[in-house]
């Protein structure tokens, strides 16, 4: 009876463990970007690395701008997309999102996106990754050919052209020390740090055709 009893209580014990105590998960994976899954239906964001957004451009030494983040997102699509994943949780987000470390075929998956330039370390959280892009980029592999912007700094960019966009309009007319009309799309590399002196002459603009109209042009990077 008192043997009954212990089992009872133990199988009680496990199922009122927090969701998040308890054990990790593993199944096939759905590519949602460059750094995010759903394994067996969970949503897992890989930890210690950061992908572009899908909706983010990059642009080429040439100046030419391009979906970086669609393309990785379809190469990670293309590598992993239907394998089976096994994935170490570690964490949970602020979104519900559980943060794990997945391995395929035995690999660590955020390790091999690191060192084919399919993403960054995120130092703020980890340095596991360090020295795996850092090799990349010495390389150039994959984005590290390009000039693209981290994409933290491109999710805070967007969070503030959104709010820029309901108070006005989201292209930064700036005019520079020399006198130069030069204006800054969201996403470009100097766009969050320009700020805007309506009393100097500078002015916002709602798109590049007004802008260049009224004698701006794009900044270069």
């Amino acid at each position: 009876m008192a043997r009954l009893i212990q089992i009872l209580f133990c199988l009680t014990a496990t199922l009122l463990l927090p969701h998040d105590v308890r054990s990790d998960v593993s199944g096939r994976v759905t590519v949602i970007d460059g750094d995010t899954f759903d394994v067996d239906g969970t949503r897992v964001r890989l930890f210690g690395i950061d992908a572009v957004e899908s909706d983010q451009t990059c642009t080429t030494e040439q100046d030419v701008s391009w979906s970086c983040g669609v393309w990785v997102t379809s190469l990670v699509t293309d590598r992993f997309g239907n394998k089976t994943a096994s994935c170490e949780k570690l964490d949970t987000d602020r979104y519900g999102r559980i943060v794990a470390r997945c391995y395929i075929d035995g690999k660590d998956v955020a390790r091999q996106l690191v060192q084919d330039g399919l993403a960054f370390a995120y130092r703020r959280y980890s340095m596991d990754y360090d020295l795996d892009e850092k090799a990349a980029a010495i390389r150039g592999e994959g984005l590290h050919g390009n000039r693209v912007q981290r994409p933290a700094a491109y999710r805070e960019g967007r969070t503030a052209g959104s709010a820029t966009s309901e108070r006005a309009c989201a292209i930064k007319g700036n005019i520079s020390a020399k006198g130069v009309r030069i204006y800054h799309s969201p996403g470009q590399r100097d766009y969050d740090r320009t700020t805007i002196r309506e009393e100097q002459g500078e002015r916002w603009f709602c798109s590049k055709t007004e802008a260049e109209a009224a004698g701006w042009r794009a900044a270069r990077r």
